[in-house]
């Protein structure tokens, strides 16, 4: 059984982060204080705190694609990730990577979507037809 991770960031805006994470991302609400705020970011516990968020660079190569770095993300299953893509994309999302699908037909197949949170955080969501092959080689 996997359990959940933990994991605090810097936002620079609450107002702006509940809007992103709980209302357009559908992440349940949880603790907070007038400096930070938890949400239950598809069952892993994501602490969100004032501040100034960390430095990124645009050094991970994801096929022809720069990505930042450091990131965090989910994995999804398929049908959760594509509708979190469409709600994504109905709300005019600006993407890093819209979504698509990488190694398709090869072991791994996946879909992925890069996009950052209003504070400028980046996430990747991947989505797998099965979750058993996100480790295939």
């Amino acid at each position: 059984m996997l359990t959940p991770f933990h994991l605090a960031i810097n936002v620079t805006d609450l107002d702006a982060a509940r809007a992103f994470y709980r209302d357009l991302l559908g992440c349940a609400e949880g603790r907070s204080t007038d400096s930070w705020v938890d949400f239950s970011f598809f069952g892993h516990q994501l602490s969100l705190h004032l501040g100034t968020p960390f430095e990124t660079a645009d050094t991970g190569k994801v096929g022809a694609h720069l990505v930042a770095m450091p990131h965090f993300g989910v994995v999804l299953a398929y049908d959760d990730w594509r509708a979190l893509a469409d709600r994504l994309e109905a709300h005019g999302t600006e993407w890093v990577i819209p979504p698509t699908v990488r190694f398709e037909g090869e072991a791994g197949e996946q879909w992925t979507m890069f996009f950052r949170d209003p504070s400028g955080n980046p996430i990747e969501v991947k989505g797998f037809r099965d979750l058993e092959q996100v480790f295939d080689r």
